[in-house]
């Protein structure tokens, strides 16, 4: 973005109240990690629910940190003389901030729903990259932590910045809206994610309406139109304040309208119309959700006043994320198969997205489609129930063989017909060697959980067998079906 430090010294002590024995230091960015450190950063000791940022200090700073930011000073830095010292290193940060966000003059877009902002995310991401300098928060850096850190990232030369919110308890989204301070909003859909703390989805739409509260007089809150909780979402706007209310979705009465979409097994062709323009599309990843959000995005950048055939042609470019919908191509020992990497979250409307997407692909003819299938988290006393209920949407989208692991996923493993049954484990773990021994040349498989259910543990053992055999087809070794 800009060859000026992200901070310099003395701007870090007055928005955080630090003190420090020097101020002639700048930093070129931040890490609450010490394993993420680069140099010229600025290391934020975190004390966390099971660590403590403090203990890693000494690491950082030998990592090329300039600085770091504590509430006491380390054993062993006692002469440090970059050391700033604050009451408490998370408020700080938060502090850091609402600093940044009151030094640019860049337009904040926030993203929040139950399934699909970290893509959207990355959509809006790419789109408004092409129309000026653009910031954006980095995998799902969306909590209480990832939201201040990303603002204070920022740097004051930034013209777009969209951040990700997340939540899975009422009363969090509010304090990171009012933080971020956003321009635009979007809320990508509110399905039965994280019913282990709501009574209903009703409520979990209200807690993504806190969202609203942060939103600048005169911003826009964009809504998905075909979602069954839009009339309540558009009551909470309303009653927010002097927000504009833009729909999107297939909706006949939504304001960015999908007139027309064609599915295909690696792309969708779109025919929208957005607030009275027309446009027409190829979208290169698959998948209705992404035609859902992708309204969204265009959405947002004409908010911002950004130009949309500028923002469509930068969709050229867009690809899945790692873990949430990238697809690779992997050895295997009688040839290749293809695999969608869904490993980082799931819900059930994810769940059923991901299976249409494998069932849209095309397989020959002694091929399969695999599902290879974790826990779904925090989906309270249904959840039983919610899993089992995942049968029919399997077999609807013609997969042919299921993996499944951990106690929930058993009730939907239980529920296919034997046929289907390729493996069961109580953890993801347990599922690698089968895969391994069955997964064969032309196959697809879906890989799929919530983060908690580690199902990269599979993916991760795919990958390493996949590029072992790559190495010893390069090296003169089994090249049957080498190329």
């Amino acid at each position: 973005m800009s060859d000026q430090p992200l901070w310099i010294a003395k701007d870090i002590l007055h928005a955080t109240g630090g003190q420090c024995n020097r101020i002639d230091w700048s930093i070129s960015g931040i890490a609450i990690d010490n394993r993420a450190v680069s140099k010229g950063d600025l290391f934020i000791a975190i004390v966390g629910p099971n660590n403590d940022g403090h203990n890693y200090v000494v690491a950082a700073l030998e990592a090329g940190a300039v600085a770091a930011l504590v509430s006491h000073i380390p054993e062993g830095l006692e002469n440090a003389d970059t050391l700033v010292l604050v009451e408490d290193t998370q408020e700080a940060m938060e502090s850091l901030g609402r600093a940044a966000r009151d030094r640019v003059e860049a337009k904040i877009i926030a993203v929040t729903g139950s399934v699909g902002k970290t893509g959207t995310k990355e959509a809006l991401a790419l789109c408004l990259s092409a129309l000026g300098r653009t910031h954006y928060s980095i995998g799902s850096f969306n909590n209480h932590w990832g939201v201040p850190l990303s603002l204070a990232r920022m740097p004051a030369d930034t013209e777009f910045a969209i951040f990700e919110l997340g939540m899975n308890h009422a009363g969090e989204l509010g304090p990171l809206s009012r933080m971020v301070r956003p321009d635009v909003v979007i809320i990508t859909i509110i399905a039965a994610a994280h019913l282990e703390f709501f009574d209903s989805t009703d409520d979990i739409a209200r807690a993504k309406a806190e969202i609203f509260e942060g939103v600048r007089e005169g911003g826009a809150v964009l809504l998905n139109r075909d979602d069954s909780h839009y009339p309540l979402l558009e009551d909470l706007a309303e009653k927010t304040g002097d927000l504009k209310i833009v729909s999107f979705g297939e909706h006949p009465g939504a304001q960015i309208h999908l007139e027309e979409t064609d599915l295909l097994p690696a792309s969708s062709t779109i025919c929208a119309e957005i607030l009275g323009e027309k446009l027409r599309f190829t979208l290169p990843v698959p998948g209705r959700h992404w035609v859902q959000n992708i309204l969204a995005v265009l959405g947002a950048v004409w908010a911002v006043d950004g130009d949309l055939s500028v923002a469509i042609r930068a969709l050229d470019e867009l690809s899945a994320p790692s873990g949430r919908g990238a697809v690779l191509s992997l050895a295997c020992d009688d040839g290749e198969y293809v695999v969608i990497d869904e490993s980082y979250n799931a819900s059930p409307v994810a769940m059923q997205a991901a299976f249409r997407v494998l069932g849209a692909k095309q397989v020959a003819p002694k091929a399969r489609k695999i599902a290879i299938l974790g826990d779904m988290r925090e989906m309270g006393e249904k959840s039983p129930e919610i899993h089992r209920n995942l049968a029919g949407d399997l077999l609807a989208n013609g997969v042919d063989m299921v993996y499944a692991a951990g106690p929930n996923m058993k009730h939907l493993f239980d529920a296919l017909p034997t046929t289907a049954q390729a493996g069961y484990g109580a953890g993801s773990d347990e599922l690698v060697a089968p895969a391994l021994r069955d997964i064969g040349d032309g196959d697809v498989v879906l890989i799929k959980g919530s983060l908690g259910s580690k199902m990269k543990t599979v993916l991760d053992a795919l990958k390493k067998r996949s590029e072992e055999i790559v190495s010893d087809r390069g090296a003169g070794g089994d090249t049957k079906n080498a190329v």
